[in-house]
């Protein structure tokens, strides 16, 4: 079967994207990700994302959301993207399914290093309670150790949505419609102290306090949160205090998709004390037929 005309122009648009950046996108890894979920494609919000993290400086990032149409789990396991065994990131998703309403999907995928990650989105609005997560028999135990720091923040009753990156075997936790003294210098201060992970720098710290939402990111080996980001929302990046680095600088200045669409800026420090920042830029910002609120700013 031919691969459709939408197919081809994202993958050509990965591969021009990506060499802004010289990286090779690897069409074996690429496009099988693709075809799965072509069908997804035409309806789909979708964007390209790009971070100054020593780690990941080799690779450029997609995200597909969509409504719930499929159930991306069974896609992604049939076609070999992910390896299926006993761990429990391999239940969570089903876990979520049965006790929470999800409104809509994501998946992410590398051009370099190919599937990654799967989104569930709670509806707008519906904020989900940590108290019912934490019922999960496969949820990181580290959620529920701790609970004490979120309810501390108010952020109990907040969480928007859920990523799971099933090759790194780490959770995203997302919460949105932040209480105001969470964005307060001091107390972005002291989440960062009180998870053991250094205090942003002053350029960071302007940026979280512009923030919509933040996540945290969990495991399963792990007791400890292993990442805190804020997240915001920009018509030019650029306008930022913040430098990104001449990598970033340049994509965002060469990118030539969805010119007038805003950007997603992530700002994160990991427990080994990295600080890096990661911008997303959509291809395709809200087709009519997806709903979905700022949220999708999920890393």
């Amino acid at each position: 079967m031919s691969e459709t005309d939408e197919l081809t122009r994202l993958y050509s648009a990965l591969e021009e994207s990506a060499g802004l950046l010289d990286i090779p996108c690897s069409e074996e890894r690429v496009r099988p990700v693709l075809a799965a979920y072509e069908d997804m494609l035409s309806q789909a919000m979708i964007a390209f994302r790009v971070t100054s993290s020593e780690s990941d400086e080799g690779e450029l990032d997609c995200r597909v959301l969509f409504r719930r149409d499929v159930d991306p789990y069974g896609m992604a396991s049939s076609k070999g993207f992910i390896a299926e065994d006993d761990h429990p990131v391999c239940e969570l998703l089903s876990d979520i399914q049965q006790r929470c309403p999800v409104d809509s999907y994501g998946i992410d995928f590398g051009v370099v290093d190919g599937f990654k990650k799967i989104w569930a989105f709670f509806p707008d609005g519906d904020f989900q309670p940590l108290s019912r997560l934490a019922e999960m028999p496969s949820m990181p135990p580290a959620l529920t150790e701790n609970a004490g720091f979120f309810f501390r923040y108010g952020l109990e009753d907040r969480v928007g949505l859920i990523g799971i990156d099933y090759h790194g075997r780490t959770v995203n936790v997302y919460f949105g419609k932040l209480p105001d003294e969470c964005l307060e210098p001091e107390a972005i201060r002291s989440m960062h102290r009180e998870i053991g992970v250094p205090e942003p720098s002053e350029q960071m710290l302007k940026l979280c306090a512009q923030s919509f939402g933040l996540y945290f990111t969990l495991s399963w080996d792990s007791w400890s949160i292993q990442r805190i980001s804020f997240s915001s929302i920009t018509q030019d990046p650029m306008s930022f205090p913040v430098r990104f680095g001449s990598r970033i600088d340049h994509f965002v200045k060469n990118f030539r998709y969805g010119l007038d669409d805003p950007k997603m800026v992530h700002a994160a420090v990991k427990s080994t004390g990295e600080e890096y920042y990661k911008i997303q830029a959509y291809y395709r910002w809200r087709p009519a037929t997806v709903n979905l609120t700022s949220a999708d700013a999920g890393e």
